[in-house]
């Protein structure tokens, strides 16, 4: 049974609303990064494998300074991070169009491992600002403006780049994502709640926190992006295969359509559904996608369950994490949920260009599909031993004292 109510009390808590507004007009340009590049790099005369080298190395250095990003937040406040990233932004996309392809190559890397961490930074703001029982909602929120940011900027740098220049694109974007980290920081939104501990004598050891059970819900999400990516990629080349390619653009219309109203109802059930069976789901419904490549509506009807499953699995992964996080840790808790997201999204468009080159394209959805599955299937009996525990817990002690810090709570999830 949907329910609204949650909806509208979550929009009202204080900072909620211009968080979510700063989101969205933040992630669009950074949503516009990796086809600005591309059509950068094929504007300077080198190939789609050169292209997404740099794609790559830019990936890559963000999965491995998200949780550094993260950590100097919880140690440093949110700030200094930001200072830090605004200024190595700002330096990359100015130089970036007129550095020579070898030097692009390693600047990249710099600026992927001090990118501003736009997604990573407004989840942890959502879990301070938000009460664990409006979480859902806010989460939810935050996933459906994802969706909104990714349908706006990279269709908005195809535009740009091919009726002006790709050069004059990248400074647009670079200068975005420098406008976007100035309002953050005069944003500042809080990274903790105000009955959380702000200044621990000791950081948390990470052993204390990083437990199976939260490394479980990391590959979950790692899991569901990949089969993301892997639809991503392989409906490109099934309707190119098909003769269909002039309808690309409708069908992930629909698709990113159906992980809107997706997301909204999973924010309006009166129940919330485990962050890992969503996953599992996910990963179920992409296998048979293929079986609808023959015609692009029959195609996008296939990608009706997938879609609608994708905003809810990634609004649950991130609220799993948030809960699961103590707050002294929680930056950098996010900033791995960040690289394990990105780890997903890079290891499932390979795949499935790697299965599709072997085979046929439809199986690409196959592949990536059965192995998101497979992943979700392999830490889900970690997950339920802790769900098992927490009813247990719950039942013999049905009022318990508030735990500090140093002893995170483990709720359901």
């Amino acid at each position: 049974m949907l329910d609204l109510k949650p909806y509208r009390d979550a929009l009202a808590l204080p900072g909620l609303r211009p968080l979510l507004l700063v989101a969205i007009l933040a992630r669009v340009p950074v949503a516009a990064t990796a086809v600005v590049m591309t059509l950068h790099v094929l504007d300077l005369g080198h190939g789609y494998f050169a292209a997404g080298l740099v794609g790559a190395v830019l990936t890559v250095g963000s999965a491995l300074g998200a949780p550094l990003l993260g950590r100097l937040v919880d140690r440093r406040g949110l700030r200094p991070m930001l200072l830090l990233t605004t200024v190595i932004e700002a330096l990359f996309w100015a130089t970036a169009p007129i550095l020579p392809y070898p030097v692009l190559l390693s600047a990249a890397f710099v600026g992927g491992l001090l990118t501003l961490p736009v997604f990573s930074v407004v989840r942890q703001s959502i879990a301070a600002l938000v009460p664990p029982a409006q979480r859902r909602q806010a989460y939810a929120l935050d996933s459906m403006s994802v969706e909104l940011s990714f349908m706006i900027g990279p269709a908005g740098a195809v535009a740009l780049a091919t009726r002006v220049s790709p050069t004059l694109t990248m400074y647009a974007v670079g200068g975005g994502i420098v406008l976007a980290g100035l309002t953050l920081l005069v944003l500042n939104p809080p990274t903790r709640a105000r009955d959380e501990e702000t200044t621990p004598a000791q950081p948390l050891p990470r052993r204390q926190w990083l437990t199976p059970r939260l490394i479980g819900l990391l590959a979950g999400g790692a899991a569901s992006t990949l089969a993301i990516a892997g639809v991503d990629v392989t409906l490109v080349a099934v309707l190119r295969d098909a003769g269909q390619v002039n309808w690309t653009g409708v069908v992930l219309a629909l698709w990113a359509s159906y992980s809107l109203v997706g997301g909204f109802t999973y924010g309006a059930l009166s129940r919330p559904v485990p962050s890992l069976a969503l996953t599992l789901l996910l990963g179920l419904v992409t296998i048979p996608i293929g079986l609808g490549s023959d015609d692009w509506w029959l195609l996008a009807l296939m990608l009706l369950p997938s879609g609608a499953l994708t905003a809810p699995t990634v609004a649950a992964t991130a609220d799993a994490v948030s809960r699961l996080a103590p707050a002294s840790a929680r930056g950098e808790a996010m900033g791995l949920h960040a690289s394990a997201m990105v780890t997903g999204l890079a290891l499932g468009a390979p795949l499935a260009g790697a299965v599709i080159d072997a085979s046929a394209p439809a199986w690409g959805f196959a592949a990536t599909g059965l192995l998101g599955a497979l992943t979700a299937l392999a830490v889900l009996p970690t997950e339920l031993r802790h769900r098992g525990s927490d009813a247990a817990v719950a039942t013999i002690t049905p009022t318990a004292a508030p735990v500090p810090d140093s002893a995170p709570v483990r709720p359901s999830i």
